[in-house]
């Protein structure tokens, strides 16, 4: 539906924890026009140059909260609005060298009047991580 939309340019980052790079970062928008609630969301599949990444090592933040892909179904009064940005920071030692990488992104929702399958938002584009 909106899958043009769902990843934006900004916010592209390698993420430091005690002077290590332990991962990257990059925002997302729901797909779906009404927003949902967490628990609805099934997954997020990320490919960054061909190196699909395991939903252990994705975690999901909206707010000051900030969530594994299992902790999702728990965070049951927690509602993502359509346009408001969250961050996936994906856990990778050493993250990601700075210049363009082709990135894309699956999200995957299960309202309850869609067919057992979901709804799967999806999209592709080249983004710069900058140092």
């Amino acid at each position: 539906m909106f899958d043009k939309y769902m990843v934006p340019t900004r916010g592209f980052q390698n993420v430091t924890q005690n002077g290590q790079i332990t991962g990257f970062q990059m925002k997302v928008r729901i797909t779906y026009y009404r927003g949902i609630f967490l628990p609805l969301v099934s997954s997020f599949d990320v490919t960054v140059d061909g190196e699909q990444f395991k939903p252990e090592q994705v975690r999901f933040t909206l707010g000051n909260h900030t969530y594994t892909m299992d902790e999702l179904g728990k965070a049951e009064k927690v509602h993502w609005d359509f346009g408001v940005p969250a961050t996936l920071t994906i856990l990778k030692p050493g993250g990601l060298k700075p210049g363009i990488h082709d990135v894309q992104v699956v999200e995957t929702v299960k309202p309850s009047y869609m067919p057992p399958s979901g709804f799967t938002g999806k999209m592709r584009r080249k983004i710069t991580l900058v140092a």
